[in-house]
């Protein structure tokens, strides 16, 4: 079934309004290939009926199905190792000496997917603090707008060709043999993780602020005043002297962002 231009900017008006997500007209196909399945198996006997079908839905679950149909999750392991190189050299020693009081670390991964990113901090996080890390309260927040990927993630199964890409001996301690084709990581890594289900555009409710954001290839599905918006948001969640990490596809305006530019795709609040 083909989708109209007036359903498509329907559809399109109620996606972004609510969920930040930029659908252009060049997303029509994939947004036709996506749904038709569901239109198709339920019987609806066009895009607009689907279309109302889902906004009546008191209960959210059929604008999660529509999120989780229309996103793209894909993530790795590691996925732009110099993030973590620098997170792992240049801010987390400065946060352990800055926070060895309180000795309370803030991080939140910002689209976290399936988890591949939060994980891979958190086995940074362990990897850096040693044996000290049961005197630190520093687990992660990962956030999504899709259940599919959150699901996956709280699971933490992995297949082999997933994990390839961490160190060896972060394989061999990190993660366990579970079936033929998949690892499970382990439970101090995925306990030290915090899975929850937020949209982006919402008021931010975090009472505390965090030393360290990454919202990585995210930003991509927005417009530039969306982004802008999300920006501003972030920066007012941060900590003095907090970092947030971006796609290194992605880009911010210096001239507009409060954040210091540090080097690509990092940024650091300081006044």
């Amino acid at each position: 079934m083909d989708i109209t231009r007036d359903e498509f900017n329907k559809l399109s008006h109620f996606v972004k309004s609510n969920f930040g997500i930029n659908l252009t007209e060049k997303k029509i196909t994939l947004v036709t290939s996506r749904l038709n399945k569901i239109i198709t198996q339920e019987n609806f006997k066009s895009f607009d009926d689907y279309y109302k079908f889902v906004v009546s839905d008191s209960t959210g679950e059929r604008v999660a199905e529509l999120l989780n149909r229309i996103t793209t999750n894909h993530t790795f392991f590691n996925r732009e190792k110099l993030h973590f190189d620098y997170l792992r050299d240049h801010i987390l020693p400065d946060l352990r000496i800055r926070h060895e009081h309180e000795r309370d670390l803030r991080i939140w991964s910002a689209g976290c997917s399936t988890g591949d990113e939060a994980f891979t901090i958190s086995m940074l996080l362990f990897e850096t603090f040693g044996f000290k890390k049961n005197d630190w309260d520093m687990k992660i927040l990962a956030t999504d707008i899709s259940t599919d990927a959150l699901e996956k993630a709280q699971k933490g199964l992995y297949k082999t060709e997933q994990i390839d890409k961490l160190p060896v001996a972060w394989q061999n301690k990190y993660f366990k043999k579970h079936s033929s084709e998949n690892y499970i990581i382990s439970e101090e890594i995925r306990d030290n993780v915090i899975f929850r289900r937020f949209n982006l555009m919402n008021d931010f409710p975090f009472r505390k602020k965090f030393d360290v954001i990454f919202c990585r290839n995210v930003m991509i599905y927005f417009d530039r005043y969306t982004k802008e918006q999300l920006i501003n948001r972030f920066y007012h969640t941060s900590a003095e002297g907090g970092y947030l990490f971006i796609g290194h596809s992605e880009t911010l305006d210096k001239a507009k962002t409060p954040y210091k530019y540090i080097m690509p795709a990092i940024y650091r609040k300081v006044r």
